[in-house]
């Protein structure tokens, strides 16, 4: 998906903040936080969600996150006294306030094809087209031993649309980017998954006959 706003496009796909033919240079946690602000317009996104979705499970000052906002208004040639894209909501959060559309979807021979991977604390896992069952249980995709997670506690669907996750009824939850969910949610390269207390993260990477990139 391309978001297009003022004269900028950003390219989840690709990762990269474009004006015109120029990349402009943004940190992963930036282009993230660009990104989620992004999703969210014209909606305030609050200190605590995007510590929450940036550096989960690490604490952080207002400081660290005003640098990060910082450097996305460098990026963007935009004048923190005269915001025009970015607005600051004092003692709350942060808001995209500029106008922008989505430009459609790549084909997916265009943007190659993309495979998903769990990485866990000893292990990284391949997840298969289909349903993904996570748990404590034999024909899993992932078996996690653990009293914090249930048997079936969440399943991963892989498909021609991307990857989304959806809690299977457990007792402690599954939450994403640090918030629990209730219903299916769609999953990007970087998320942090919680089941119960254990984590892992999904790793995206594009596939191009015998090599593969990750989606950085």
């Amino acid at each position: 998906m391309r978001v297009a706003f003022d004269d900028f496009v950003l390219d989840h796909g690709t990762r990269q903040l474009l004006r015109g033919k120029q990349v402009r240079h943004l940190s992963p946690k930036a282009f993230d936080l660009l990104e989620l602000l992004l999703s969210h317009r014209p909606n305030v996104v609050t200190k605590q969600r995007i510590r929450a979705r940036l550096w989960s499970g690490t604490y952080v000052t207002d400081s660290t996150l005003a640098t990060l906002v910082g450097e996305v208004r460098s990026s963007l040639a935009e004048d923190p006294k005269s915001p025009r894209l970015l607005r600051t909501v004092h003692g709350v959060g942060y808001a995209f306030c500029g106008t922008a559309r989505e430009v459609g979807v790549r084909s997916a021979s265009a943007r190659g094809a993309v495979a998903y991977r769990l990485l866990l604390a000893d292990r990284e896992v391949a997840l298969r087209p289909g349903e993904n069952v996570l748990g404590r249980v034999e024909d899993g995709v992932v078996w996690i031993e653990a009293a914090t997670v249930s048997r079936r506690h969440a399943r991963i669907v892989v498909d021609e649309r991307g990857v989304t996750i959806e809690d299977l009824g457990s007792k402690n939850g599954t939450f994403v980017r640090g918030e629990r969910i209730s219903g299916p949610t769609a999953l990007s390269h970087g998320d942090v998954i919680r089941l119960g207390r254990v984590s892992m993260e999904v790793r995206a990477v594009r596939t191009d006959l015998s090599t593969e990139s990750a989606i950085d």
